[in-house]
Formats: structure tokens, sequence, C-alpha cells
């Protein structure tokens, strides 16, 4: 076999294009140091998967795969749920098991730290990150509130009333002031053209706010919002920079922070030029804990999820799904996903034996190993592995000793993160927050002036705002978004469809062309 294994293994991963070393083959008990089991950096917006079971190493594969794209010049995005990846930022510490694993896989370990922003939807742990309602959208915002169909619908018309009476919905603040206008004696007749809602839902949609206000989402909702290319620079040296959202101190919130991942993929969906293949993707972006996203997820949200990951390639992004079973993405989903690294599977339970079959049938047929037993006796640090070559093939299945990353394999103090953080390139425009003129106080003024008319004239009855002008920008929008919008077959599903269809393709604008002024960097 050895001989069969090893033919196979160099026609699969002989070859010498830039790729991302991941470690050697292992064939039974032996490691094979040569040819590495590489990915190439020209496949890596065919986006991918990192599973395993908790305690197995997907953490670690995760960091030193970010390591070798940075040093390619390739920005990454990732997500630090546990806090378990801010060293990134140091030097790893040599000790004898770092040393004999490298030894034993045949590479050169040399400590090194990687560029890194930190950021934080609280402002506690990183850079405060930001998005306005407006930009978040109706069925965005509907999964982190845990709508229902009826409830996005009503969501959906009070956005689309809010965008055409020129009201900007910038913090929850707004759109509860929209909310109450529009239930208001004085309100209810600006609906007329766009359909009714009932208190009963309006009292729902208001105590949901309140609930995740209560939650502390009300510093992330705001201006100024945070611009999506700010995760695409590179240093001096041309370095790539990993943008790190720290998430520890919101992991209890995972429906906030997994639906703020979908809306910095739309953004760069959105705002960034079509690019098709290139030698290397712009941004590699890691979602970690990616099953939180479809949990109890409509059919719509499901829908819009594989048309942005699909879509989002042509752009240069390659995205990779970090959970702990392939059945946890759906099969639409998990068909976009190229290349695999596997982790260890346990098969304690009969629900875990049913995992550990279906996640075999999702991988190339192979000769060399029997992979449910394989899946069920890899060690911390090893994976099963198959990407996709220059061409586009799989390549042969794989296990695979993994390479140790060179960064700190343990969180920073959190006097290093503080640190770090005062540093940050990102905190002079994206620190302190601005509260302009919105929706709020517009309809505040419009209030008073309704509860105080003047004696010699009464207030004029609220009218509906005329519809804008369509644009030529919206009409092709709405073409490119028909796929998506025939495929929901519900009127509520429509509606919600336009509108996200809207936010993705640009109907309520891509944020104008970055300065050409390079951001003062620290590296």
């Amino acid at each position: 076999m050895a001989t069969n294994f090893t033919d196979t293994l160099t026609a699969g991963y002989g070859f010498t294009d830039p790729a991302v070393t991941l470690g050697a083959a292992l064939d039974g008990g032996t490691v094979h140091p040569e040819p590495k089991v590489r990915l190439p950096l020209a496949t890596l917006n065919r986006h991918g998967l990192i599973a395993g079971a908790t305690g197995t190493g997907k953490t670690r594969t995760l960091q030193l795969i970010t390591e070798q794209l940075s040093a390619a010049g390739i920005p990454v995005f990732v997500a630090d749920v546990k806090g378990d990846l801010s060293g990134l930022a140091m030097p790893g510490a040599v000790n004898d098991k770092v040393t004999a694993r490298a030894s034993d896989i045949g590479w050169s370990w040399n400590p090194a730290g990687v560029p890194v922003e930190f950021v934080s939807l609280t402002g506690a742990l990183g850079v405060q990150l930001r998005a306005t309602v407006s930009s978040f959208g109706p069925l965005l915002l509907g999964k982190v509130l845990s709508l229902n169909d009826t409830q996005v619908s009503v969501l959906t018309m009070v956005f689309k009333y809010a965008d055409d009476a020129e009201l900007a919905l910038l913090d929850l603040a707004d759109l509860r002031a929209v909310l109450q206008w529009l239930a208001s004696d004085e309100g209810k007749p600006a609906l007329s053209q766009y359909g009714g809602m009932s208190s009963a839902t309006v009292g729902v949609l208001l105590r949901k706010m309140i609930e995740l206000e209560s939650q502390g989402a009300e510093r992330f909702f705001g201006e100024p919002e945070f611009d999506v290319r700010d995760m695409l620079r590179t240093t001096s040296d041309g370095r790539g920079i990993v943008t790190c959202l720290e998430l520890a101190d919101v992991q209890d919130k995972p429906m906030l922070w997994s639906t703020f991942m979908m809306w910095l993929l739309a953004e760069l969906y959105q705002n960034l030029p079509e690019a098709g293949d290139l030698p290397k993707p712009k941004l590699v972006f890691f979602f970690d804990e990616a099953h939180l996203l479809f949990d109890e997820a409509p059919k719509a949200f499901r829908d819009q999820i594989e048309q942005v990951i699909r879509l989002v390639r042509s752009k240069g992004i390659g995205v990779y799904m970090v959970t702990q079973t392939p059945k946890d993405d759906p099969t639409d989903v998990l068909a976009q996903l190229g290349n695999r690294i596997q982790h260890a599977l346990r098969a304690h339970t009969p629900d875990d034996d049913k995992a550990l079959k279906a996640t075999v049938r999702t991988f190339p047929k192979t000769s060399l190993y029997d992979l449910e037993e394989t899946l069920t006796s890899l060690g911390i640090g090893e994976a099963v592995v198959t990407v996709l070559n220059a061409r586009g093939q799989p390549t042969p299945v794989v296990a695979t000793r993994l390479i140790p990353p060179a960064s700190r394999m343990a969180p920073l103090t959190p006097d290093e993160l503080q640190s770090d953080v005062r540093q940050s390139d990102l905190l002079a425009e994206y620190g302190e927050r601005v509260d302009r003129e919105s929706a709020r106080e517009l309809l505040a003024a419009r209030m008073a002036r309704t509860e105080a008319p003047s004696e010699a004239q009464a207030p004029p009855a609220a009218e509906p705002p005329a519809p804008k002008k369509k644009s030529a920008a919206g009409t092709v929008a709405k073409v490119a978004g028909a796929g998506v919008i025939g495929a929901l077959s519900s009127t509520i599903g429509r509606t919600i469809g336009r509108q996200v269809v809207r936010g993705l393709f640009g109907l309520l604008g891509a944020k104008p062309p970055r300065s050409t002024t390079r951001r003062r960097s620290r590296w």
C-alpha cells in the first residue's frame, strides 16, 4: 500500500503553486513528510469547511491557516468566540511538544506573531464596531429579534416607509420612534399605501427591541458605521492584517454576533468590485460556530445565506465555515464549500453515529482509508483533508498531521489586549459614537407640532410620502436579484426577498469610493 499511497499523495499534492501548508500525510502510524498536504492560494475563494468535535484542534487549524495567509499578503477576518485566538498577535513559545511535532512533520518551526486589529461589538475587547439599523435591514434584524414571518413582514413595511420618508434609522431608538409614530392616530394615515399593522404586532416588536437593548445591543447599532473595506488592509511590508472580532463578552448572545457576521459578508458583496478568479483572494473570512446562523432560520433567510456565499466568491472573498459536523450547514451551503478539513468525530451515541456516517458521505470516495474508522481515531491536531487543486478538482482524501501554529497558543492577557487596542489604527475613526439628526429627532419635532398647534392654524394632516423615482441602478439590482425573489413562494417571502436583495445589491446605495490616501499603519 505504501507505493500506492506515495504515488497518490504525489499526484494530488505535488504541485508547486503558492499554497498554505497544512501538514504531513498519515498512512496508518507512518508520517510522510513529503509532499506536504497543501491548500492552493488560487482556490481559497472556493470556500471551505473546518469541522470536528470539541477539543480536536479546530481553533489551532484556523490559527495556522491565518498565519500563513497573512504572510502571503492576504487579509483575514476571524471571530474569536471564546477568546483563545488573540494569541495570534504574539510569537508562540518553544516547548518540547511543538519541537517534536515540527520535527515529525519535517517543518522548520519559528515562533512569530501576525498583525492583528482587535474589534468588538461592545467596545470592551477591541475597537467598537457599529452598523446602522437601516443598513442591517429587516431580515437580519428580524433574525436577531427572533421574529416570525408576519412580524418580519411588518418590520419590512416599516423600513420601506422610513426609506420613502427619508427618516434615517441609525439606531434602535430611531426604529422605535418610527414604530410608535405609525401606531399613533397621527401616523396611521401614512400607512394607507403600505398596508396596516396591528397594535399587538407593534407591541411585540417594541418588547423584542427592549430585550435586545437590555443585552447591550444599543452600543452596536449606530454611527460611525464600520466600513468593511477596512478589513482588506495590508502592512507596509506586505503582510495581510488580521481583523479579529473578540466575542468572549457576548458569547452568550450568539444570535446577535452570528447575524452581524452575515451582515459583514453582505456588505462585502455590496461594496467590492467584481474580481473573478485571482492568484490569491482579497480576503479570507472564517465564520466560527456557523451552525448558529441557521438555527430556526426561515427559508428566505437560508436562501439569502446561500446566495451571498455563492456570489461573494466573484468578489475575491473566501468563506470558511467552522463548526462541528458538515450536517450543521444546509445542503445548499455545504455544496459551496470545496475545501474540507475534518477533525476527529466521536460516535458515543446513535445520533453521533448517524452524523459520522453523514460526514463520510460528504467526502470523495477513497481506497486509502476506512473513513469511519479514521475519523474516530484521529488525534488532537490531526484531520482528514481534501481541497480543490488549481483545476478545481478535489485532491485525494488524506489523513494529515497538522503543523503547530507559530503564534501563541494561548490568549493575550487583559493588559496585552488593551495595550494593542490603544494602538489600533481604527480607533480614531470608530472610537467615538456620532449621534446626528435621524428619525427620532425628526418625528419628535413632528409630534411636538401636532400636540401644540398654533392658535391661527391647525397642524396639517400627516401625508404618506410620495414614492421615490426608481433609479437605473435600482432596476439593475432588481433584475440581478430576480432569481432569489422568484424562489420565494409566499407573499411575505417575496417582500422580504426584495428588501434583502435591495440591501445586498445596492438599492440602498453602495458606500462611496474610499480615499486613495493610505491609512497610517503602526506596522
